[in-house]
């Protein structure tokens, strides 16, 4: 089977083919910049990495070039025409409490996910164009809908809960969501794997550390707590998201800065966080370089990420009543030798203990804790995209 994976942003749209029957990439690719005169495709074929120009007005547009030069095209393609393909993966944000599993998608779904909308504004409109795309393009192929949120469904809702009036949970659904379903997901079974147990004789924290950035409480293969909340903001402070803070702030920022709250949604989405604390950079490896030279406040900002990534995972230990193992992954987590190191160090206290030469590695699958250590820690690459094509491959099966 060959399921094809498609995640869309508002502006952008990436798609990777895979065949199910080895779980390979047979081909992928990332479409920037869609609606503008300089969008252009970049593809990765055999290890090599081709830019293409080629300007489109929307995501059907772009959908189309890949479809008909990107899969299928004398020059680039990779299958003889597009009935190869069994299926297709759409990724979705936000599937509030609608969905807590990927679906088979039809009218009713969309029309459901549509309302959703008001949880996601700026995520789920956008991922609905890559269906309706599809719908137009290729619409005999069966499609599944994969949701971040959906994972994080089987927390308890003492764990989901605000401490608000009840009536907004009952009328509007304001609650913790959580993201990053699918990456916690694909990393915890991982590690069970690698580690050969049941992952229900696991008490597992994932650590998800990338741009954005979200922790994972899970036991019984299933996630009972996790960072983020309504929206991806909350939680621990990322690269250029605030994450935590008083909740009176942003209205003292519109008193005391005269801003008005778009203004203040875009600081502390974009302004903040690793960046704001520095005032350096969004990206770890430069913000660690200036730590290397000295700088006071790239030096302050690296011991505020891993201390604050350190509580969370110190306060999962409450959620599963002990922790078993933990596992980084994404960006930084997988590549940030030091930003690991960092909050183990925090951790020293619950017998956490990492081997300096195992953490000496970059974007590989290995255990980074010593044998003395209590708890185990290991990097695990995440794969989203594969755990789209399973759930779909799964769901188009029992069809």
């Amino acid at each position: 089977m060959k399921v094809l994976v498609l995640n869309c942003g508002s502006s952008s749209l990436k798609y990777q083919l895979m065949d199910m029957e080895n779980e390979k990439v047979v081909t992928k690719g990332t479409y920037e910049r869609i609606g503008q005169d300089n969008s252009f495709v970049t593809i990765k074929q055999k290890g090599d990495k081709i830019r293409i120009e080629n300007p489109v007005k929307n995501h059907e547009a772009a959908l189309k070039f890949v479809m008909e030069e990107l899969l299928t095209g004398e020059k680039y393609g990779v299958i003889s025409d597009l009935n190869e393909i069994d299926a297709v993966g759409h990724r979705l944000v936000h599937g509030g409490e609608k969905f807590d599993h990927s679906v088979l998608i039809d009218d009713e779904i969309i029309e459901l996910i549509k309302e959703t909308t008001p949880l996601a504004p700026l995520h789920n409109p956008a991922c609905l164009l890559g269906v309706e795309a599809c719908q137009k393009l290729i619409k005999d192929i069966p499609m599944v809908a994969v949701f971040d949120t959906a994972f994080h469904q089987t927390m308890p809702k003492e764990n989901f809960i605000y401490p608000l009036p009840y009536e907004y949970y009952e009328k509007y659904k304001i609650r913790k969501y959580g993201f990053h379903g699918t990456s916690h997901k694909f990393v915890s079974q991982r590690v069970a794997e690698v580690m050969n147990k049941d992952i229900k004789d696991l008490k597992i924290v994932t650590c998800h550390l990338g741009q954005g950035a979200s922790l994972c409480a899970i036991q019984d293969g299933k996630s009972i707590n996790t960072s983020m909340g309504l929206t991806p903001l909350a939680g621990i402070a990322m690269c250029a998201r605030c994450g935590d803070i008083d909740p009176s702030l942003p209205f003292y920022l519109m008193d005391t800065l005269g801003k008005t709250k778009e203004e203040i949604n875009s600081i502390l989405n974009k302004e903040s966080g690793v960046l704001g604390i520095s005032g350096i950079s969004p990206d770890f490896r430069d913000v660690e370089a200036a730590k290397a030279e000295g700088n006071e406040r790239a030096t302050l900002a690296i011991d505020f990420y891993n201390h604050t990534v350190a509580e969370y995972i110190a306060r999962y230990a409450v959620s599963l009543q002990g922790i078993d193992v933990i596992v980084f992954t994404a960006g930084i987590g997988e590549n940030q030798i030091n930003i690991r190191k960092g909050i183990c160090e925090n951790l020293k206290f619950m017998g956490v203990e990492i081997d300096e030469n195992a953490n000496n590695c970059r974007g590989e699958e290995v255990e980074i804790s010593s044998a003395n250590s209590k708890i185990k820690v290991y990097v695990i690459p995440t794969d989203e995209e594969l755990m789209i094509a399973r759930d779909t491959k799964e769901i188009v099966e029992k069809m």
